[in-house]
């Protein structure tokens, strides 16, 4: 079996633990791929490892599994980098809230052993695209978690205007939409009052970010809708994160987002469901009353 690697680069401290991935890597007789700039990372912090068996240097890597090393942060970046590939995905947390990364250092030698003998579930996850109206986007054009469009940090609030299927027409005046996939309804749109969605819902939800009126909720519509997005604001630009890789638009952009064409399959342990994550992570549902 082979596995490619990669993680986060800005915690010296905690990509210690990843010599523990390596061990088992080794011990099960199993070859590893590192991406580049991570393997450099990690040599330069000391981390003892095992010579790879291949640098990673862009995103025609083949491999059975991808191992996402760091918070969900870095699986984001590691789903852009399997893209199509119809790669699973494996999230190791070496991060803080790790919603997405379900497995933790001290389980790393369980959970291999489970892949390395073919002993473990996947969940496929959808996927949202943004396509813009002949202004090309430099960044990954497809999101696991959200698209969002927003002010930039000096701008007034903007009008946004969305059209679904080319026949509803939404005005937000505020700070930006964000539009989620449900995997993605965990993470920016639940802090800006969005609801929380189970990663099997056939939806998208569209939430707005500091809306000017009460009456803009959120609302959740189906994967089926093409949502087309309008935006005017008096900077005469924008801003557009995908999966929180941001990049500067101009206000003559059109963007439309609907759901991809293919889905990120992520390993889950079996006795870990999305009502426990919640549980264990978001604390949901608990009485925190002496």
């Amino acid at each position: 079996m082979k596995f490619a690697i990669f993680g986060n680069k800005h915690q010296t401290k905690k990509s210690k633990s990843i010599e523990k991935l390596f061990d088992v890597i080794t011990r099960n007789g199993d070859q590893f791929a590192i991406d580049g700039p991570f393997y450099e990372f990690l040599k330069n912090g000391n981390i003892e490892m095992p010579l790879p068996d291949e640098i990673i240097t862009d995103d025609m890597f083949t491999a059975d599994i991808a191992i996402s090393f760091g918070g969900d942060g870095t699986l984001l970046r590691t789903a852009s980098r399997v893209g199509s590939k119809a790669i699973p995905i494996l999230g190791i947390n070496a991060g803080r809230l790790g919603f997405l990364t379900t497995t933790s250092n001290e389980d790393i030698d369980y959970v291999l052993g489970k892949i390395h003998n073919k002993e473990y579930d996947v969940e496929e996850l959808s996927l949202i695209e943004a396509v813009t109206d002949g202004t090309e986007l430099k960044s990954y054009p497809f999101a696991l978690n959200e698209i969002a469009v927003m002010k930039h940090d000096s701008s007034s609030m903007m009008t946004v205007d969305v059209t679904l299927n080319g026949n509803d027409k939404i005005t937000y005046q505020a700070d930006g939409l964000i539009v989620a996939a449900p995997s993605g309804s965990t993470g920016y749109s639940l802090s800006v009052g969005g609801p929380i969605i189970t990663p099997d819902a056939n939806v998208l939800v569209l939430t707005p970010i500091a809306p000017h009126s009460l009456s803009a909720r959120p609302i959740v519509i189906s994967d089926k809708t093409v949502i087309d997005i309008k935006v005017n604001s008096r900077s005469r630009n924008f801003l557009i994160a995908i999966d929180g890789r941001n990049e500067s638009c101009s206000e003559t952009t059109r963007i439309t987002v609907r759901k991809a064409g293919y889905k990120q399959i992520i390993i889950r342990r079996r006795e870990h469901t999305f009502i426990q994550n919640l549980k264990d992570k978001l604390m949901w549902g608990t009485d925190l009353r002496d």
